[in-house]
């Protein structure tokens, strides 16, 4: 039992790592009124529970989307994050709409971007739920989601902590923007499938 507690773990940090960022992002923008707090969270709950029922379902030898194009889920993060930059150069820097600049992202929006940007848990859930006991699985399952509510703490944290937020306010208009399209574009890149279309259409 501890083994595997400290398994998964180890596991959720090293797939997870990444969205502590994104959390931060998201938490900074929240103390200008969008998205909420609780979008947030059940934001993540919502996504990070489908990308563990898709690896579940996975490891009983189903396929709902082939491997090879689950990179275009990137296409999540990248959208939103050229959708508020836009909307943010419309208004041209006017501090009077900033509450509204990454109103796209509400609770779908972050499940939407927790799906996207988890194609490594996915890929890295699914054989070790493929191997391991029914018992086992519950517990890891049971860890990764208590982590989850650990990692939106951690990322509220420092999102609304005073000393960063003071420091990041001066570049928030164009920081949320970035890291979404960053966001984007690394999952579109790192998975392959830009290259893998071309070579279908070619």
């Amino acid at each position: 039992m501890l083994a595997t507690i400290g398994s998964a773990i180890g596991l959720f940090a090293a797939t997870n790592i990444d969205d502590i960022v994104v959390l931060t992002v998201l938490f900074l923008a929240s103390s200008r009124g969008k998205p909420r707090p609780w979008q947030i969270v059940a934001g993540q709950y919502l996504g990070f529970i489908t990308l563990v029922v898709i690896s579940v379902i996975a490891a009983l030898g189903l396929t709902i989307v082939p491997d090879e194009w689950v990179g275009f889920l990137g296409l999540i993060p990248l959208g939103i994050g050229i959708w508020t930059l836009v909307r943010g150069l419309r208004r041209n820097g006017d501090d009077d709409d900033d509450d509204d600049k990454i109103s796209a992202v509400g609770l779908w929006g972050v499940a939407g971007i927790t799906i996207a940007n988890g194609a490594d848990n996915i890929s890295l859930y699914t054989p070790i739920f493929r191997t391991s006991t029914p018992g086992d699985v519950v517990t890891m399952i049971v860890v990764f989601l208590i982590l989850v509510a650990v990692w939106c703490a951690a990322g509220r944290l420092i999102g609304t902590h005073k000393a960063v937020t003071e420091t990041l306010e001066r570049v928030e208009h164009w920081l949320v923007p970035i890291v979404f399209i960053g966001l984007g574009l690394f999952i579109l890149i790192e998975s392959g499938v830009i290259v893998r279309l071309f070579e279908v259409l070619a």
